[in-house]
């Protein structure tokens, strides 16, 4: 069944329902941008006995704050992930396993027609185990690279892995590491291939982190490495893999935690150090500039801890000030 209405919201909004999605459209608009919205916390732990992760309303925790009526986007699709559950499978040892995977086929079916439209797709979760479901949209349209940036690698898999989150593993399971279950939904595994990987801003150096890295072919760039050697290197060394591999496109992973604790307290996962707003203006102007950038994918600000959206609005400035200039001038 289909119903369309019309609602005021910065402008006429015409929203339409189709089998459980939803699609809105803005009158006052930039053809360039749509947005995503998957607000799924199923990758997380709790972060006390009986509370949700409060990443889970991160889209309209965004929305609220202005960062839709800074985008102005074409369209906002949304998905409504299953809800959280603190049971872990036995099979894979991943907590809201099985939600994951029906949650991962469902982004793909909706991002089919996402990446099939021109304007840029900005994805907010959510936590980061919403990676699997972009990923498999983009294996089924073709061969993509992925620029990973986080503070932690997430690439830690069993004996490793002390957490049964997904978001731990999540890098792993989308380069074909971890369970099948997850890591090869549909028989597309793997969704990335390792060497078409740059895994860039880590502060996280314990062993169980780093050893199964550092034993793949993902092209490691921790903070250290990538504040000596500066962002031009960093994003221009991927961008000539990305030619020269004649990738279909690459795909921008943006977890908040790699930003410094200072600027981004509420960020999941927080450590010491990492990134600057101007080195992480500079790596967003540069990848979303491409016209082989696909999309982008925003994970892991919680707005329960950030409860004056002072963060939030500091990043939303920055952040949309970089996709807006960008996607105004895309380069080939």
């Amino acid at each position: 069944m289909t119903l369309t209405c019309t609602l005021q919201f910065s402008g006429l909004v015409n929203i339409s329902y189709l089998y459980g999605k939803s699609k809105y459209t803005f009158s006052l608009m930039n053809h360039n941008i749509n947005i995503v919205e998957f607000p799924s916390n199923l990758g997380l732990e709790e972060p006390a006995p009986g509370t949700e992760p409060g990443v889970r309303n991160l889209p309209s925790w965004l929305r609220e704050n202005g960062f839709y009526d800074m985008l102005k986007p074409q369209n906002v699709y949304t998905a409504k992930a299953p809800a959280y559950s603190t049971r872990r499978d036995p099979e894979t040892g991943i907590r809201n396993s099985a939600s994951i995977v029906d949650f991962a086929k469902q982004q793909a079916e909706l991002l089919e027609e996402v990446f099939e439209e021109d304007p840029f797709p900005v994805i907010i979760g959510g936590d980061c185990s919403i990676l699997v479901g972009n990923a498999m949209a983009l294996k089924r349209k073709g061969d993509y690279g992925l620029f990973y940036l986080n503070g932690q690698t997430n690439y830690v898999v069993p004996p490793f892995s002390q957490s049964d989150g997904l978001a731990e593993q999540n890098l792993a399971v989308v380069s074909g590491q971890g369970h099948p279950r997850l890591s090869d939904i549909d028989g597309l595994s793997p969704y990335f291939r390792e060497e078409h990987i740059w895994c860039v801003g880590n502060r996280e150096y314990g062993q169980d982190h780093l050893t199964p890295l550092h034993e793949s072919d993902i092209h490691y760039m921790d903070l250290d490495t990538l504040q000596h050697n500066g962002t031009e290197h960093c994003t221009n060394t991927f961008l000539q893999m990305v030619e020269q591999e004649d990738l279909d496109g690459y795909f921008i992973h943006v977890d908040t935690d790699v930003l410094d604790d200072m600027v981004m307290p509420p960020a999941t996962g927080r450590s010491d150090d990492g990134l600057t707003y101007a080195e992480f203006n500079h790596i967003m102007e540069k990848l979303l500039t491409h016209n082989k950038a696909a999309g982008l994918e925003i994970t892991l600000l919680d707005p329960d801890l950030d409860p004056t959206a002072e963060y939030t609005r500091e990043f939303i400035a920055n952040l949309g000030k970089c996709i807006i200039d960008a996607r105004k001038h895309p380069i080939a």
